[in-house]
């Protein structure tokens, strides 16, 4: 449809899995694409802009750690430099771990909140001068069904849950300027799949969390190009009404996840709540 026809878009993590196939998603819309990778490497941000370039794209390749603070802005930077602006950042780049709390170390922890969470904000502070001088921008940041909760990976479901956080303050945040920011929790079969993952998705099938379907399903997830078309949509015109949304993307699956509200309540018309009280009371709010 080349529904992206002159805009420039910014993908970080974009050298394999999900990031590529956003990127070629992109491209395929008739965007110029940036496409960030941590460094180069074999799976790298230099062989998705090659790959875009041989199928009529425009595409160029940028090593940046977007953990840093300059070297994301430098990141922006050449987007600017090299094709006069910046119109769709999609934060995609991640890191994902395994460890108990009791397990974790301060380096675990910062390796994956700096990476998911920290790097999503440093892209987004450099890039939304522009879009806002420019009254139009889409931001598109990745997410993961974990911001839910997920056994095992605390610092992950922090990271995620922290992108879910900041997406819907900065959709407000950009409102007026024309700027939608969004959220996507991807499912897809791709490098960064381990042996953990499916070892969960077993234990959930055996305590019967999840049915038949669902189990065959996650055990064999489809791969990643569903993703990328969705994003190719919300950074579109036709999205321009879509703001502050977190979906989840599989294969032939979108799906939007409820607002969160205040689902059940205690009142009490005077005075505290004791702890005499909420010990008598409280057990029939959480099954109310």
């Amino acid at each position: 449809m080349n529904v992206l026809k002159d805009k420039v878009s910014v993908v970080t993590g974009g050298g394999r899995g999900i990031g590529r196939a956003i990127a070629l998603a992109l491209a395929a819309e008739g965007s110029k694409v940036l496409v960030n990778a941590l460094s180069a490497g074999t799976a790298s941000a230099e062989t998705t802009a090659k790959e875009i370039a041989g199928h009529g794209g425009r595409a160029l390749p940028c090593y940046a750690d977007v953990s840093n603070f300059q070297e994301a802005g430098r990141l922006i930077q050449t987007a600017i430099d090299h094709f006069g602006k910046v119109d769709i950042l999609v934060n995609n780049a991640g890191v994902t771990g395994w460890q108990m709390p009791w397990d974790m170390s301060e380096g675990d922890w910062d390796k994956v909140v700096d990476i998911s969470l920290k790097g999503t904000f440093n892209c987004t502070r450099h890039a939304v001068p522009y879009m806002k001088e420019q009254k139009w921008g889409r931001i598109i940041n990745c997410t993961s069904t974990s911001w839910i909760a997920r056994g095992g990976a605390c610092h992950y479901a922090a990271a995620k849950a922290g992108i879910v956080g900041f997406t819907r303050a900065v959709a407000i945040d950009m409102a007026q300027y024309g700027v939608t920011c969004n959220a996507y929790a991807p499912y897809a079969k791709t490098d960064m799949s381990s042996p953990r993952t499916l070892q969960l998705i077993e234990q959930k099938y055996k305590l019967g969390r999840i049915d038949r379907k669902e189990y065959e399903w996650q055990m064999n997830p489809p791969g990643p190009e569903g993703v990328g078309s969705l994003v190719a949509y919300l950074a579109s015109d036709q999205a321009s009404g879509v703001s502050g949304k977190v979906l989840y993307a599989s294969g032939g699956w979108i799906s939007i996840f409820s607002e969160p509200e205040r689902e059940k309540t205690l009142f009490k018309e005077k005075g505290i709540w004791s702890v005499q009280e909420l010990t008598e009371n409280f057990p029939r709010l959480i099954t109310k």
